[in-house]
C-alpha cells in the first residue's frame, strides 16, 4: 500500500505554518497554536495527530500590561497582516502522530525571512529542520491464525522482527516559498527533503520517508462591509500516490466569526467554524464527513485548533 506519511489538516488555511515553514511570522506578534485531529472515528487505532507550534518575529517587543482577566465587548477583528518591510521569524513545532502500530514524534525548529516586494506584498522563504522519532508499537499489531482464530499463532520471521526493534531518529528537513499580501497568498513547500539520508538507532522497521509537495493558494473577496468570502485550494503530492486536492470556502463576518465548507477529493466533505474569542484567544473546529466507501466503517473525524496571540 502507498499513502501519505505526514498529517493532513482540514483547517489548512488557518494553520499554513504546519504545511509551509515560510508562512511563519506573517503576524507581528507571538503566535501559538495547539491542535488535535482524530481521523476515522469508530476504527480501532485510527490516526490521531496533535501538535504545538509557535512563531516569534525577531523584531517583536513585548507589551507590558496588567495580567488580570480582561473581557472584550463586541467582535474581535482578525489581526492585520503587515507587509512592506523586512522581517525575520523563528519558531518551532512539536508533532505527535500515531496511526495503527506506528508512532512519529517530531521536534522541529523554523526560520523564515520575509522580503518586501513593494508596500503591499511580501515574499518569504522558510526552512524547518529537526529530528523525527519513529517507533513500531508491537502491542497495537495482531498476528492471527486465519484457519482457527482461537489458536495462538507464532511466526518466526515476525518474532525475529519484533526482537530487533528500537526507536529510530530521522533528520527531518522542509522548505518553502510564500507570497502574500492584500487578501491573497500562494505558497509552495516540500517536506522530508532528506528522506532517510541521516538516521540514528537500530531496527529492521523500514519507515522509508518520501518527499511530500504542497501547493496552497487563496484569495479574499469582499462581499460587503461585514462579509468576506475566501476560497482556498491545497494540492498535495507524494510519488507514487495520486494527487490529493483540498478545496474550501470560508465566509467571515466582521473579521471575527467564520464558517466554512470544504471538499477533499474522493474522501470527505468538511464543515468548519471558528472565532476570535478575545484579543488573545481564537478557536477553530471542523468535522470531516466521509463520502468514500470508508463511510461504512467510520463516522468521520474531528479537528480542534486553539490559538494564543501574545502582544498583538
Amino acid at each position: 500500500m502507498w499513502g501519505q506519511q505526514v498529517p493532513q489538516y482540514s483547517q489548512f488555511q488557518r494553520n499554513q505554518f504546519m504545511a509551509n515553514p515560510a508562512a511563519a511570522g506573517i503576524y507581528d506578534f507571538i503566535d501559538v497554536t495547539l491542535a488535535g485531529r482524530w481521523q476515522w472515528l469508530g476504527v480501532a487505532d485510527a490516526p490521531r495527530t496533535s501538535y504545538l507550534a509557535f512563531s516569534v518575529p525577531l523584531s517583536f517587543k513585548p507589551k507590558y500590561y496588567n495580567p488580570g482577566i480582561r473581557t472584550s465587548a463586541g467582535p474581535i477583528e482578525n489581526p492585520p497582516i503587515n507587509t512592506g518591510k523586512l522581517k525575520h521569524t523563528v519558531g518551532g513545532q512539536i508533532i505527535a502522530d500515531q496511526y495503527g502500530a506506528f508512532r512519529k514524534l517530531s521536534f522541529l525548529g523554523t526560520y523564515a525571512l520575509h522580503i518586501p516586494m513593494n508596500k503591499d506584498f511580501n515574499l518569504s522563504f522558510g526552512v524547518k529542520a529537526g529530528l523525527s522519532n519513529n517507533a513500531f508499537l508491537a502491542d497495537k499489531a495482531q498476528v492471527l491464525n486465519l484457519v482457527d482464530p482461537t489458536l495462538t499463532y507464532t511466526d518466526n520471521t515476525y518474532s525475529a522482527f519484533l526482537g530487533n526493534q528500537s526507536n529510530k531518529y530521522i533528520m527531518d528537513l522542509s522548505a518553502g516559498l510564500y507570497f502574500y499580501g492584500k487578501g491573497f497568498y500562494i505558497g509552495l513547500s516540500s517536506q522530508q527533503l532528506t528522506r532517510d539520508l541521516v538516521e540514528f538507532g537500530q531496527g529492521t522497521a523500514n519507515f522509508n520517508p518520501q518527499m511530500h509537495y504542497n501547493l496552497m493558494t487563496g484569495y479574499q473577496i469582499k462581499l460587503n462591509e461585514e462579509l468576506t468570502l475566501t476560497p482556498n485550494l491545497m494540492v498535495k503530492y507524494m510519488y507514487p500516490a495520486p494527487v490529493s486536492i483540498d478545496f474550501n470556502a470560508q465566509l467571515e463576518y466582521k473579521k471575527w466569526l467564520w464558517f466554512g465548507l470544504g471538499y477533499r477529493h474522493t474522501d470527505a466533505v468538511i464543515g468548519m467554524f471558528g472565532m476570535n474569542i478575545s484579543n488573545r484567544f481564537k478557536l477553530g473546529y471542523s468535522f470531516d464527513f466521509s463520502i468514500s466507501k470508508f463511510k461504512n466503517y467510520s463516522s468521520g473525524g474531528h479537528e480542534l485548533v486553539l490559538g494564543l496571540m501574545l502582544g498583538r
